[in-house]
């Protein structure tokens, strides 16, 4: 016998349908951990020796991801990068979307190419 064997299957068929919709519309899940009530911290995996490298000139980086934010019309902006063992660590005001995340972590890599040449 079955947990649902007292289910009409009309019932049992709307279950299914919620179960459906809500798997589609689930988001899928970033690097991103939270620090106080409205920080977040957006991670961004790179070797040691280039997070140091980005880290060490930080305020330049902050500047051009806020303007690259900015841009693109977004109301997150990244507040500061720390380096940490598994790579950059940027922390925004506010949750970014994941559009967001991408200029960010596209910017990041465009520094790392440009240092690998």
């Amino acid at each position: 016998m079955t947990a649902f064997s007292k289910l009409s299957s009309k019932k049992i068929i709307k279950i299914h349908n919620i179960a459906q919709d809500n798997s589609l519309n689930s988001h899928p899940k970033l690097n991103m951990t939270t620090k106080g009530s409205s920080r977040k911290q957006i991670i961004i995996l790179i070797s040691q020796d280039n997070s140091n490298i980005v880290f060490s000139h930080a305020n330049k980086h902050i500047f051009n991801i806020n303007n690259l934010l900015k841009t693109s019309k977004s109301k997150v902006t990244a507040d500061f990068i720390q380096s940490d063992d598994k790579g950059i660590v940027i922390t925004t005001n506010q949750v970014a979307s994941t559009s967001d995340i991408k200029i960010m972590e596209n910017y990041i890599q465009r520094i790392h190419r440009h240092q690998c040449q």
